[in-house]
Order: structure tokens, then C-alpha cells, then sequence
């Protein structure tokens, strides 16, 4: 109908007008626009590449934080060749490689100038042609650590170094990565100590040349150095070595006690009772205590890397947010790099990963992270039980699941690459980590439950992570080798076990809390935090009214988040909101609390005006259950498995 009413001219000034569109479609079929033409990137071929990278890294320009990298590769012919910076970083689980903090790119042959163009559609690749009797190239380049937070995460300081090589270097694509023989040199800082699971071979003065290793081997084995360093033996006349190698923003942070010390042993002692085999001949912690180096917790085979506050030790009883990232990121040893998702078992560092079975790799491991650390004394028993409480808490309140399964949860390392998302209740955000953690006790509390106490998911554990010692070569799991793991534990429909829980969505889908129930405690809350609660936020500097109000607020009460469908929710706060008043007097979390309280009589309401941008708003909460804090409550007359789950092993 529309077209009747066009003129002859008026359609044919449509279809002109039309026309560029049409072509700008079919632009992705013509070749860009380059000097020549861009070659195919080769296959990753599983045969050795010829020769030994060397890769020399100085590390001695703290004031502007920048690695000086000089990389020689050997060449065996002339013609096109294609270089990878890494894109696909394990452990991250995404295409995260920081390629912008790679710069000032210059190689050369036989001292001649070699150009590089980068891949229009794979630009983690670099094409140069290799000239005719060339037998290496020679790269000089930076990698920019930055320099504030905003950039990116730091890896240098006056203090301390974090050197990861997957940052600082290129690698001739066509090749697998455990095929490519590399040979590190690093120039440290005077008078500076490092720790890292590669072995050292010789020294002259501050550098320091490492044994060669495949890429593999050296992207999984980082290097923390710094001015204030200590090594501690967490495994004295152990059958393999394993140490904590510290640095620190200050000394005085170094300083444990005989007692913390022996913590960091029993962690040692339990990861070998749960699993009885070792799949490293060394094992290095690489431990920052710092608050100005990057935060991080990234796992390796042999080693972790591992940023904690400051007081660690010296606030041991105030400082609890780190307790359990060191038996985190052990565990993974096992769980995700000896064992890993078969889907995650590629060729190289350019090869896309699928991560659908995070929620084993990362779920189990959180478990157990949690697990390991009441049983070593990371945490008190009471203290891990209040955490599992604030963990149940967040995921029966996770209302995203009306529209988004567990299961899709660890697709968001790839979609959001670990970006800040305002709304997680709604939108979900790698729950396959804590979420995870409550399917797991779930399991091990069926299998308690079915063998009457005489199984455990430790039994899996050993059974499925605790074989072939001393194999360092991985071995890649599929879903189907979990579930035949955990029916050789004990007989069960584990698959449909688990998938209902990984896909559960809609109105009907509940948090998997069975666990709990199963292990002799219930979910409930009260009107004041618990001990761990209040310490942990005391440390973080958050106030928790997500259970009443349905907000989080930090300092100079800011709104951190808001639960949707909460009755702040329905008022219209966000986060990034700040509190100015409750009830007419200044926002400080105390009156907040008192507010609460007041409105439990239904003729009181909660009254805060809000400051948005610029904009002052008054907001008014009709909302009268009082303050709510999760906790754990026995439920009298049942087995209780779940403090049994954290009593330590003696065997």
C-alpha cells in the first residue's frame, strides 16, 4: 500500500538513497585497506618450533613503570610469518590480554628494519615477512604497566613487581604453545628478591637467567620481586617443596607469628589429606602485601598469584576478607590446571576457550577454598559457617534467575570481561563461583546422606583430582567424567542432579540451598550481623541493609547496590546514589540502623533524601520488618553434617 502512493521519481530517489547501505552490507567482503594483502594466520600445529626464544625483561624503571622487553626468536626460512600477543589468558577465563599495554614495537633481521601490520580481524596478530637469510628476529619493545588504577591493574610499584610474561611478549603462531621453547632473563632492581616457579640457573649481579621452559610452563609461571621480601618453608621435610614468598608495601607487614605460621602448614597438610596426590615437584604462593600493586588471585600449576591487605598478619583478627584466597587458589592446582574443562584444553593463547564447566573448575574450588580453610584454621569453624550464611543469602535473594540460568553465568568472563555491573541481582555475574559453591554442598551432603556417613565428596576428590602422582601433564574432564566420578562415589542420577540446579529458571526456580537443610542447618537472619559479618564489613568499610532496605551503602553513604524488586528498588535508588539525611537528620549508617528499627511500628516509615548527579530527591520506604542479617540456625533433631564437612582431617 505504501508503494502506490510513491511516484516513479520518488522510487527511484528511494532506491538511490538506498544504494550505500546495500553496499556498506557487503563491505566485509572486500579486502582492507593495507599496504599488501594479509595472509592467512597458520593453524596451531602440534610439532616443536625450531630453537629457543630468548626473552630478556628489565625491570628496573620503577619511577614510570615500564618493562623494557627485548625478545629474539630463531627463524628457520624466509617469507610470511604471523605473531600472537595473548589473547586468551588462562584463569581469566576470557580474551582479556592487555594488548594496549604493549608499545614502542621495532624488529629487525640481520640488523634491517622489519614492518608489522596488525590483523584487521584478529588484532592480537602481527604479519611481518621474514627476509631471505634471516635466521632470527631481534623485538625491542615495552610493556607499559599503568600507573594508576583507572589504566588497568598495576604491576610495578617502588616497592614490589609483578612480572607476567604473557604481557611482555609475541610468539609465532602455527604452533602449539607447549611446543615453543622459551628461555627468560630479568633484570631486577638492586638488591631485590623474587619468588616464582621457574628455577633459577644463573646469576651475574641483578640479572638473573632462568632454565628454558615451553610457553606454556613459563605463562603459567609469574614473578613477584620486591625490596621487602620473605620466604617461608610451609612444608618443612616435605616429599616436594612448597614456599610462601612474600613482598610487602612496608616490612613491618612480614612480621607472623609461630601460630599463623603453623596456619599456613596445616593448609599445606590438609590440601594433601583431601587429595593424597601431588601434580607439582614445587609449589611457589607469590603473595603481595600491598595497597599499591593491582589486586589479583590467579591460580598456576606450581605457584598462585596472590594479593593481600597489608595486615594480613598484623590485623590477623580485624582482616578477614583475604582468608581464604591462599586455599582458593592451591586447590586449583588440582582442580583446573592438572584437571581442567576439556573445553578449555586448546592449543595456544589465541585459541578461544569455552568455559561451560566453570562452575566445576571454579564452583568445586570455591567450595573447597572455603573447606580447606576452616580445616587449616584460615577460619574458625564459626567463622566459615557465617560466611556460608551471607553466600546463602545473596543467591535465595538472586532474583535474576527468573530469567537466567546458573548455567549462562559462565559465559560472562567472555561477554563482560569482568566489567562492574550496577544491578547483579538482576543481571547476574559469574555465580558459577559461589553458587557453585552451594551445588557442591549439595552433592557432598547427598552422598553423606545416601552412605550413611561413610562417603564424602572427598572421596570424589580423591578419586577424580587425587590420582597419578606426580603426573604434571593435564588432564582434561568432560561433564560426562564428573558424573561417572561421582557414581563411582556412590549410585545416583548425578546428571540430572546437577543440571537441575546449573539450568533451574523462571518464577519456580529456587537457590540450591538443599545443602544446608541436608547438612543440618537452615537459612535465617536476625537483627544484627554476625561476628564475621561485622568484621568483614567493618574491614570493607559496607553497610549491609539489603534485607531490609534492599540497598549496600559504602563510605560518605554512597549507595553500592540495590536489590531489584526491593523496597528501595521500588522507591527508584540506584547505586551511585549517595544518602544525605534519614528521617530530617545527616546519613550515617547508626541512624540508618535506628530508622529501621523505629519503622517496625507500621505508622513509621523510613524517609531519606537522596542526592543524584545534582539532583536532590526526597525518598520515602514503607517498609517495617526491622533489620535482617543472615545467619545459620540448627535444625534440632538432624545429622550435622556441615560441621563435620569442617573439621579438620587427620588423615
Amino acid at each position: 500500500m505504501i508503494r502506490s502512493r510513491l511516484s516513479a521519481a520518488g522510487l527511484a530517489l528511494l532506491l538511490v538513497s538506498a544504494a550505500p547501505a546495500a553496499l556498506a552490507q557487503q563491505a566485509s567482503t572486500y579486502p582492507p585497506a593495507l599496504p599488501a594483502p594479509q595472509p592467512s594466520i597458520p593453524e596451531a600445529r602440534d610439532v616443536p618450533y625450531p630453537g629457543v626464544i630468548a626473552l630478556d625483561i628489565d625491570a628496573t624503571n620503577l619511577a614510570q613503570h615500564v618493562f623494557g622487553v627485548t625478545e629474539t626468536i630463531p627463524v628457520a626460512q624466509a617469507g610470511p610469518m604471523t605473531l600472537f600477543f595473548p589473547e586468551w589468558l588462562p584463569g581469566n577465563h576470557g580474551p582479556v590480554g592487555p594488548v594496549v599495554q604493549l608499545a614502542g614495537i621495532e624488529i629487525t633481521a640481520n640488523d634491517q628494519r622489519v614492518e608489522w601490520v596488525r590483523d584487521t580481524l584478529s588484532p592480537f596478530a602481527y604479519h611481518i615477512t621474514v627476509p631471505a637469510g634471516a635466521t632470527e628476529l631481534k623485538i625491542r619493545m615495552q610493556h607499559l604497566s599503568p600507573t594508576t588504577g583507572n589504566q588497568g591493574r598495576v604491576t610495578m610499584t617502588p616497592e614490589m613487581l609483578n612480572i607476567q610474561w604473557e604481557k611482555m611478549l609475541l610468539y609465532p603462531a602455527g604452533h602449539w604453545s607447549r611446543n615453543i621453547m622459551v628461555q627468560p632473563t630479568v633484570k631486577f632492581p638492586t638488591g631485590w628478591r623474587f619468588g616464582t616457579a621457574l628455577e633459577p640457573q644463573t646469576k651475574d649481579g641483578d640479572l638473573q637467567t632462568f632454565k628454558p621452559v615451553n610457553l606454556e610452563i613459563l605463562i603459567d609461571s609469574p614473578v613477584f620481586a620486591g625490596v621487602h621480601y620473605r620466604q617461608i618453608d610451609l612444608n618443612p621435610g616435605g616429599r616436594s617443596p612448597v614456599r610462601a614468598n612474600f613482598v610487602a608495601d612496608e616490612a613491618k607487614s612480614l612480621e607472623t607469628t609461630d601460630e599463623q605460621i603453623q596456619i599456613l602448614r596445616n593448609l599445606v597438610d590438609q590440601m594433601d589429606r583431601l587429595y593424597g596426590a601431588r601434580h607439582f615437584d614445587h609449589y611457589d604462593f607469590l603473595i603481595a602485601m600491598t595497597d599499591k600493586l593491582g589486586g589479583i588471585g590467579l591460580e598456576h600449576h606450581r605457584s598462585s598469584e596472590n594479593s593481600v591487605d597489608p595486615e594480613f598478619f598484623t590485623g590477623w583478627d580485624t582482616h578477614l576478607g583475604d582468608r581464604d584466597l591462599l586455599s582458593h587458589e592451591m586447590n586449583h592446582s588440582w582442580d583446573g590446571k592438572w584437571r581442567r574443562p576439556a573445553d578449555q584444553y586448546v592449543p595456544n593463547f589465541n585459541s578461544p576457550m569455552q568455559n561451560s564447566l566453570l562452575w566445576v573448575y571454579e564452583g568445586q574450588t570455591q567450595y573447597y577454598g572455603q573447606v580447606i580453610a576452616a580445616r587449616s584454621g584460615l577460619l574458625t569453624r564459626d567463622q566459615a559457617m557465617e560466611s556460608l550464611a551471607m553466600t546463602a543469602a545473596t543467591y535465595d535473594a538472586r532474583v535474576g534467575r527468573q530469567w537466567r540460568a546458573l548455567q549462562d553465568t559462565t559465559n560472562d568472563p567472555i561477554i563482560s570481561q569482568r566489567r562492574p555491573k550496577g544491578w547483579l541481582a538482576w543481571q547476574r555475574d559469574e555465580d558459577y563461583y559461589s553458587e557453585g559453591q552451594l551445588i557442591w554442598l549439595d552433592v557432598d551432603t547427598t552422598i553423606r546422606e545416601m552412605t550413611g556417613g561413610r562417603r564424602s565428596l572427598d572421596d570424589f576428590a580423591k578419586a577424580f583430582y587425587g590420582v597419578q602422582d606426580g603426573s604434571f601433564e593435564p588432564s582434561p574432564y568432560t561433564f560426562e567424567d564428573v558424573v561417572a566420578a561421582l557414581n563411582g562415589v556412590v549410585a545416583n542420577d548425578w546428571a540430572a542432579f546437577l543440571r537441575t540446579r546449573l539450568d533451574a529458571t523462571g518464577p519456580d526456580a529456587h537457590a540450591p540451598l538443599d545443602g544446608l537443610t541436608r547438612g543440618g542447618w537452615r537459612l535465617a537472619y536476625g537483627e544484627t550481623p554476625t561476628a564475621y559479618q561485622k568484621t568483614l564489613f567493618g574491614e570493607l568499610k559496607r553497610n549491609d541493609f539489603t534485607y531490609s532496605l534492599g540497598f549496600q551503602t559504602g563510605e560518605n553513604n554512597a549507595i553500592r547496590s540495590v536489590q531489584w524488586g526491593s523496597p528501595a528498588f521500588d522507591a527508584g535508588l540506584a547505586p551511585g546514589m549517595e544518602i544525605v539525611a534519614v528521617n530530617g537528620q545527616a546519613s550515617n549508617p547508626d541512624r540508618l540502623a535506628a530508622a529501621v528499627t523505629a519503622a517496625k511500628d507500621p505508622a513509621v516509615s523510613v524517609t531519606l533524601i537522596v542526592k543524584d548527579g545534582d539532583q536532590y530527591k526526597t525518598v520515602v520506604l514503607p517498609y517495617h520488618d526491622g533489620l535482617r542479617y543472615p545467619r545459620l540456625e540448627r535444625i534440632e533433631g538432624t545429622a550435622d553434617r556441615l560441621s563435620d564437612i569442617l573439621t579438620p582431617r587427620k588423615r
